[in-house]
């Protein structure tokens, strides 16, 4: 099928890999983003072994990697005495000259996202939203909030877990919940003996993760009410008493959490889309659909993939239709898998589940996410 104009609508990571993906096959690509500023929300992020192979299908690992910190280990700690309870490395999907894993500052992944976009020739344009769209079967008439309008063959909504687009096509969806747990990190100097991930399971849920040579941002994650409102002013106090009967690796860092504007804190909201996830050629990606929490480290690997399968069904396919549904047959298993887990753990921490072997099912995941897409 030959596609002409394509929108996306957000110009985050799932936005920025869809562009990507489509300029690579030469299709013309605008995008929109809300924030004026296109602001990198967050201080670091886990790109896992999935992520790699994805960047490598993209041909830009060397340049995701020159601003990452890659690594292969994970390490899981338990209890208040942080005792080492398992240790292993992940196969590395890129081949055996890259890592498996790597963390990088969102900023940076950002940055490298944006400027492949660009180079390649997609457009964005900042401080828009959609207006109104009009779908006439052959393409889609689009109005933005500055009055301009544009027509496009595809519509794609990269938008978020509070998704514009979603609730255009999809009103039906019910609105985001909320899980009842909020996570915060916080950057930190990194040990240069520091290898991998280091994740800490009960009382105290945390984890460390190198997102450079000398740098590294630590989680937490906390129960708290729905509609707390956290305020600047005190948020680093209030991360640090959020580490209750921290293992002792957590808490001989706590001191260095002072500077209030560096804490990044947000309460943990999910969706999924339940039926289409399309209708005529408008179609969704990332957390728009099937919005995680982070206990599987997966909600941006899902989202980067999302983009890889809907371009493939797209070039492929007779119609949009056919690619749209192909897209979702493809990814169904998979993202469902990882939002489904992702709260349970979530749901297990807060006492609303009977324990679990996570050990277990991390195993499970990494095996799946191992697999082709």
């Amino acid at each position: 099928m030959q596609v002409g104009s394509t929108l996306i609508v957000g110009a985050g990571i799932g936005g920025l890999t869809a562009a990507i993906a489509l300029r690579r096959q030469g299709i013309p690509v605008e995008i929109i983003e809300r924030d004026p500023n296109w602001t990198a929300y967050g201080v670091g992020i886990i790109q896992q072994l999935n992520v790699i192979r994805a960047m490598g299908q993209l041909d830009m690992l060397d340049a995701y990697l020159a601003k990452a910190c890659g690594f292969d280990r994970t390490t899981l700690f338990v209890g208040p005495g942080g005792q080492k309870e398992a240790q292993f490395d992940t196969p590395r999907l890129a081949g055996p000259d890259y890592p498996s894993n790597a963390g990088i500052r969102r900023v940076d992944l950002q940055q490298v996202l944006a400027e492949r976009a660009t180079d390649l020739g997609a457009k964005v344009r900042l401080g828009l939203t959609v207006s109104a769209m009009n779908d006439d079967g052959a393409g889609v008439d689009v109005t933005f909030s500055d009055g301009s309008t544009g027509r496009f063959d595809v519509v794609i909504g990269a938008d978020g877990v509070f998704s514009q687009i979603r609730g255009m096509i999809r009103p039906d969806v019910p609105r985001p919940r909320y899980t009842g747990q909020w996570v915060w990190r916080y950057n930190l100097p990194k040990p240069a003996d520091h290898d991998g991930i280091h994740v800490f399971a009960g009382p105290c849920n945390a984890g460390l993760v190198p997102i450079a040579d000398d740098l590294m941002y630590m989680f937490l994650l906390s129960q708290e009410p729905e509609g707390m409102v956290l305020p600047v002013e005190g948020s680093a106090r209030a991360m640090r008493e959020r580490a209750r009967m921290a293992p002792p690796q957590i808490a001989a860092l706590l001191e260095q959490i002072t500077n209030d504007a560096a804490v990044v804190a947000r309460p943990l909201e999910v969706v999924f889309v339940e039926g289409d996830w399309h209708k005529g050629r408008v179609v969704m990606i990332g957390d728009a659909i099937h919005a995680a929490t982070p206990h599987l480290a997966q909600g941006a690997g899902m989202a980067i993939e999302d983009c890889l399968v809907l371009v493939e069904e797209l070039v492929k396919a007779d119609t949009t239709e056919d690619a749209f549904r192909a897209y979702r047959t493809r990814r169904l298993p998979r993202v469902k898998f990882i939002a489904e887990n992702s709260i349970r753990i979530g749901d297990m921490q807060m006492g609303k589940v009977p324990p679990f072997d996570v050990g277990a099912l991390n195993g499970q995941t990494i095996g799946l996410m191992a697999q082709p897409i």
